[in-house]
């Protein structure tokens, strides 16, 4: 298995050295805020929730129930799949810890042109399929402003306000050498980043934006043009919360839509789930005995991912999964049944609830929320 160690936003690599990502770009673990959080996720509990930055000043609002925002997005380029769960639930989860908390949820149709070349009118309709799978994983749609980067005019505005903060080495240097069209949506999404804070949105606050770790360097773009617009605005820099990248079920690469036959989505039929899970990688052995007497490699195997990252019932499944593998009591076959089992239980009961959700889902994008604006100020 190959592993490319680097970080970009609009890849496909896995990761697995974080340490030194930690070190290279500045993240703090998670270590350094864990005994403040009266109530951690699972992704912060088992570690996959790794790294922050300035996680510290949403923990500040949240003891002192003042206002913060929490910003992320989805490009539409596809079906929700376990990959984008993985940001869903970190949103949700810091939805949940306050009544202040604000959700700003964008639809990356910019970069979705930009990046795959879906067009805008294509955008919209994956969006309603979207929206409607967060809604049934848990958004409170009362407490969030959904909507679609091409039309949001404050957000395209401070993109243009950006352009002039920014030179063509410094995105070279960020992302390294891409068509213009990419460092546009790179400009946009600084825009979706600090929009929050606009005086529409009831003026500069702590905002978090849960990310993928290989998001990082739109962090740190819009982190950068915080400061240099911070007399314009106001901006406080932007706060993040880093997981790690699930694999494939091929075990190579993020679970990503650019690979389709090798993710699950939240769209699968359960006989679909069923064959994907049962004919992923693992990092079993090469024979029953060798598995027994050396134990398996948890830590290279997407299936204990499907675990890990969601599915096993708690902290505790988790940890006896791991222990079974690496000690060589669990065999590779068991193993994928049991998490079969498990993935096809949770698409039963968020499928159904889903379809609950679509007309919501598409008075969201359709109206956006008109009344956030003046129930923020």
């Amino acid at each position: 298995m190959r592993i490319v160690e680097k970080i970009d936003p609009w890849g496909s690599s896995a990761l697995r050295d974080y340490a030194k990502l930690q070190s290279e770009f500045g993240i703090e673990p998670i270590s350094t805020i864990l005994g403040r959080l009266k109530n951690p996720s699972l992704h912060i509990r088992r570690g996959i929730d790794f790294g922050h930055r300035d996680l510290g000043r949403i923990i500040d609002a949240i003891e002192k129930n003042e206002k913060f925002a929490v910003m992320s997005g989805i490009k539409p380029t596809g079906i929700f799949h376990l990959g984008t769960k993985m940001t869903a639930d970190d949103m949700i989860y810091f939805q949940s810890l306050s009544t202040k908390a604000t959700v700003f949820y964008a639809i990356a149709d910019v970069e979705a042109y930009c990046d795959n070349g879906i067009s805008f009118s294509d955008s919209r309709k994956i969006a309603v399929q979207n929206v409607a799978d967060i809604l049934a994983l848990g958004l409170d749609p009362e407490r969030a402003y959904v909507y679609l980067q091409s039309e949001e005019i404050r957000v395209m505005k401070l993109s243009t306000i950006f352009s002039k903060g920014v030179t063509n080495n410094m995105l070279k240097a960020i992302y390294g050498e891409r068509q213009i069209g990419l460092y546009l949506s790179a400009l946009v999404q600084a825009g979706d980043i600090l929009m929050p804070q606009l005086e529409d949105f009831g003026g500069p606050k702590p905002t978090v934006v849960p990310v993928g770790v290989d998001q990082d360097p739109h962090i740190r773009l819009a982190r950068d043009l915080a400061d240099k617009f911070r007399e314009q605005f106001g901006f406080i820099q932007p706060s993040a919360i880093y997981h790690r990248l699930m694999l494939s079920l091929s075990g190579e690469t993020k679970m990503s839509k650019r690979s389709a036959s090798t993710l699950l989505t939240l769209a699968d039929s359960q006989g679909e789930a069923e064959r994907k899970v049962m004919e992923a990688f693992t990092g079993g052995r090469a024979t029953i005995e060798e598995q027994r007497r050396m134990g398996g490699e948890a830590e290279k195997c997407p299936v204990f991912d499907l675990y890990n990252f969601h599915f096993a019932s708690s902290d505790e499944h988790a940890a006896e999964v791991f222990r079974e593998c690496i000690g060589g009591i669990r065999m590779c076959g068991e193993c994928k049944r049991e998490a079969a089992s498990l993935v096809k239980l949770f698409l039963e009961q968020h499928q159904a609830k889903k379809q609950k959700f679509i007309a919501r889902a598409e008075e969201l994008i359709t109206k956006g929320n008109k009344e956030i604006s003046s129930a923020l100020k």
